[in-house]
This record gives C-alpha cells, sequence and structure tokens, in this order.
C-alpha cells in the first residue's frame, strides 16, 4: 500500500479544485479526506434539500478528484464506522494511515474554526490551517480596510473592491459614470410578469442515493426532496451560470426588488449556494457578467446590482463576520425576546407574504434576498423576535446558508440587532412596501390599507408599534426623522387604537 504522510481536508463548501488546501497535493503520499458527518448536519435543523444538495456535491467532488489520479478517503453518513464528527473522523484517517501532518482551508465559522484551532494539539500532528484565497478581500485586508473608520459602510467597501479588481472601470472612473445604479433596481412588478424559464439537471445514481440516505435519516427536518433541481457538479453549476448571463441577466436589474405569487426565482441568479459551496468562483463570475455589459448583452443597471452583490455585499459581511466574531452572534441592539412564530416552519399563516416567502423557503432551500429582507426579515423586526431564533432559522432552511454569511444579513440587516454597524437605518416597513412591490396583497386575508381592525394588515399596526418601543434607541436616527415626525403629529387616540392593535397581534402571533 502507498503510504501517506498528509491528510488534505476538504470541507463541504470547498468544493474547488483551486482550493489552497490542495495546491500542493503530491500523488504519492498525500491522502484527501471527505466526511459527510452528522455533527455538522445536525448543529442547526439543516434543510433537506440543503443536506442533499451539499452531499450530492461533495460525492461528485470527490468523484472529480479520483479521476484526476487523487487518492481521496470519503466517509459517507452511513458508513458504519463513520464516528459523526469532523475531528475524530481526521483521527481515525491519521491512526489508520500513519499519515503525520494535516492540511486544511479555513472554513465559513467561528465554531468550526475554534474546533479546528485545537486540532493540533488534540491529534498531535501538525494541522496547518491556510487562507481560503477564493475570496477577493483576505481577512487581514478587510481589517486595515475598516481600521481608523467612524462608520462602516458597504458603498465605501464596494467602490475600493472595484478599483483593486478594475471591475466596470473607466480609468480611475467606473463605467456609465455612476458606482451604483440601484436607484434603477426597484420597478414594481408588472402585471402577469414572470421569470424565464429554468433549466434542470438530470439526477444520477449518486444524487439518487443522497436523496434516499437524506429522506431517511433527516425526516423531521424542514423541506421536502420532491423536484430536486440542484446543480451537483462543476460542470451543472456552469451551466447554471451561463443560463443566467444569457437568459435571465437583462431582467435582474429592473425587478430585482419584485415579488410576484407563485414565482420564486424571477429575474435572481440562483448560484448562490454554488458560489458559497466552491463550485462556482466569485472572480469568474463578476468577469462573465462584467463581459455580458460590455458585448452589449446585459445593461449597466442589471450587471452593477448583480456584481456588487458578490463583490460589495458577499465580501463585505465575510469582513463583518470574522473582525466582530465572536461578540457579534450575541448582539441584540433593540432588547427583542419573542419567540419565532411555528408559521416560520410550517407557512401555515394568513399573511399571503409570510405563506409565499416561507412555502417558498420549503419548497426550494431559498428565497430571494427581498422576501428574506423585506417579509420574513421585516416582520421578525416589527414583532421583535429574539435575533438568537431569526438568525437559526435563516442559517437552517437556505441551501446558500454559513454563518459568515448569514449572521450578519440577518442580525445586522434584518434585524437591526448589531445597532448600526451593518445597516444605517432598520429596514423597517409597513404593509404598503408589500403591497406596492409584489402582488401578495391582493389575494391576502388581510388589507394593507387597514392599520386597525380584523381585516387590517399585521405589518401597519407592527410597524408604528416597532417606531413607538424604540424610540429612545431610534428617534436620532437621521432616516427615521420623518416617519417620527408623522408619528408625532398622529392623534394620539389613534395612536392609542395603534398601539392596542399592535399589543393584540403579538398576544396571538401563532393565530395569524
Amino acid at each position: 500500500m502507498v503510504s501517506v504522510s498528509r491528510i488534505h481536508l476538504v470541507l463541504g463548501d470547498q468544493l474547488s479544485p483551486s482550493l489552497s488546501a490542495l495546491s500542493d497535493l503530491e500523488p504519492d503520499t498525500s491522502l484527501v479526506l471527505m466526511a459527510e458527518v452528522m455533527s455538522e448536519a445536525t448543529y442547526v435543523k439543516h434543510h433537506k434539500k440543503k443536506i442533499a444538495f451539499l452531499f450530492s456535491a461533495m460525492r461528485h467532488f470527490a468523484q472529480a478528484l479520483e479521476k484526476k489520479g487523487i487518492r481521496v478517503r470519503y466517509v459517507t453518513l452511513d458508513d458504519p464506522k463513520n464516528t459523526q464528527s469532523l475531528e475524530n473522523e481526521l483521527a481515525r484517517a491519521l491512526r489508520e494511515t500513519g499519515a503525520t501532518a494535516v492540511v486544511a482551508t479555513e472554513c465559513g465559522e467561528w465554531r468550526l474554526a475554534e474546533e479546528m484551532r485545537t486540532w493540533s494539539e488534540r491529534l498531535g500532528v501538525p494541522v496547518e490551517i491556510r487562507t481560503d484565497d477564493r475570496f477577493l478581500c483576505s481577512i487581514d485586508d478587510f481589517r486595515a480596510w475598516r481600521k481608523g473608520r467612524k462608520q462602516l459602510r458597504m458603498e465605501y467597501f464596494y467602490r475600493d473592491m472595484r478599483r483593486r479588481h478594475r471591475v466596470l472601470m473607466e480609468g480611475d472612473d467606473p463605467v456609465g459614470g455612476k458606482w451604483n445604479f440601484d436607484a434603477e433596481n426597484r420597478k414594481p412588478p408588472a402585471s402577469g410578469l414572470k421569470g424565464p424559464k429554468r433549466i434542470s439537471h438530470r439526477k444520477d445514481e449518486i444524487t439518487k442515493s443522497v436523496l434516499s440516505l437524506v429522506e431517511a435519516r433527516f425526516a423531521e427536518h424542514m423541506g421536502t426532496l420532491e423536484s430536486f433541481h440542484f446543480a451537483v457538479t462543476e460542470a451543472q453549476a456552469e451551466r447554471e451560470l451561463a443560463h443566467f448571463i444569457d437568459e435571465v441577466l437583462p431582467g435582474f436589474g429592473d425587478y430585482q426588488d419584485a415579488m410576484v405569487e407563485g414565482e420564486p426565482y424571477l429575474y435572481h441568479s440562483l448560484i448562490s449556494a454554488y458560489v458559497n459551496a466552491g463550485l462556482l468562483l466569485p472572480l469568474d463570475v463578476i468577469r462573465r457578467a462584467e463581459a455580458a455589459w460590455y458585448e452589449g448583452r446585459a445593461p449597466l443597471n442589471a450587471v452593477e446590482g448583480f456584481i456588487r452583490q458578490i463583490l460589495g455585499w458577499r465580501e463585505y459581511v465575510r469582513g463583518i463576520y470574522w473582525t466582530e466574531m465572536p461578540g457579534y452572534a450575541d448582539r441584540n441592539h433593540l432588547k427583542a425576546e419573542r419567540g419565532l412564530p411555528w408559521f416560520y416552519w410550517s407557512g401555515e399563516t394568513r399573511m399571503n407574504c409570510m405563506a409565499q416567502a416561507v412555502g417558498d423557503t420549503i419548497e426550494h432551500a431559498y428565497s430571494h434576498h427581498i422576501q428574506r429582507l423585506m417579509v420574513t426579515g421585516n416582520f421578525a423586526l416589527l414583532a421583535g423576535i429574539a435575533p438568537s431564533e431569526v438568525c437559526e432559522w435563516y442559517l437552517a432552511v437556505y441551501a446558500d446558508a454559513y454563518d459568515w454569511v448569514e449572521l450578519p444579513n440577518t442580525l445586522g440587516m434584518a434585524l437591526y440587532g448589531d445597532g448600526g454597524l451593518m445597516a444605517s437605518k432598520p429596514y423597517a416597513a409597513s404593509g404598503k412596501y408589500i403591497d406596492r412591490m409584489s402582488n401578495f396583497c391582493g389575494s391576502c386575508a388581510y388589507d394593507p390599507k387597514l392599520t386597525t381592525g380584523p381585516k387590517a394588515c399585521p405589518f401597519n399596526a407592527l410597524y408604528w408599534e416597532f417606531l413607538a418601543r424604540n424610540t429612545e434607541r431610534l428617534s436620532g436616527n437621521a432616516r427615521l426623522t420623518n416617519m417620527y415626525a408623522t408619528w408625532r403629529r398622529m392623534d394620539p387616540l389613534k395612536q392609542k387604537a395603534i398601539r392596542s392593535h399592535a399589543s393584540k397581534i403579538l398576544e396571538a402571533l401563532e393565530d395569524l
């Protein structure tokens, strides 16, 4: 048997041939270790499709490595010898192969990173943890960028990233004369708006086997495995990207904030799960989108808006996560303590917007960013749901969710739980916003034009109640000046009626 001197660990979100942990494989003495373990699949109750996507993608990645002549030790979840933890599987591999060193790439979650820091001492061998250079801004670079800044704003970080990577630039200036075309990307849905038809991928024997395994082992987790649509190989993810660039991206800009019943995707890319798992590399995605504008195949507002999500937000939230943890996860600036209503798991509510957003999540392990921010996130903000419970839900139910990306987006953007580090104001909105940006309200049991009474949209009274109970914390925010002025001008009897109605809503959230 060929000897093994070094084990190269590959995690489930590191499915890239260019991974730093694989950069110096020695065919004669290196062994790649990959493992499906229950500890990673259940530390939150991950969506069935999320688990199935990652297990299938992992198995396909291992197969691709083996075809290149690389030795892989792949431990399936149902292997009788599986110890069901990464550390124990690493220890078992070291013991059984005689390897004397481990190489890994830094992971995406503080929880696991803390474990990995102890591995060398606990396993008794050197464990080298390398930088994840698939990201476009290292943690050290982000730390240097934020040093000395009184306020952190993604927009300025994004501009610096554009300059650094020469994306959509003409010399020192942005193409089109503006850095940001967001003002052109807020069109409400036109009547009858439908998104382009999406591609599907044939389920091979590996995926079929994984689907059977997940159904058997995770029956109590959210979701259904029917109509499994995920790309699970690099080639399939490339097909998804090409289809998005060619067929979908041209309409992304105009309607990226729109929501339509029965249209969970509209003009969104569906590639975040593949970028976050490593099947696609962010810089390649950015260059492909950029080329679509230069070649006249997509308008600038669409291309810039899409690139901003990857080059701006994605890199920014990762920087916030790693420079603010571990204390960041415990922040609760607005002192929200209410429990998460069951309809976040079941989708069973008469609020049609919530039923649509949660229903899409249950079926697809996906909903687009406006549904996450302005429906499920907005409701949790207005109702004062405990950030820890909301963050756990977001981490569990979305196929693209890892702690580094989920926590700042949920705690900071959706819940204002960090007191304004991520967002310049709370993203609070009444039912009028949802009515303007969707067609959900037309078939809802509640009326977005009413604030009190049995048919009033719950978002309306909760919006004013949110402002009222947080007056001390928020009234000094310049971006809320007009709304607080409106509240103060309101007749005291009307204020009392609104707050009374809001109290009834909060006392009976499960009945909405």
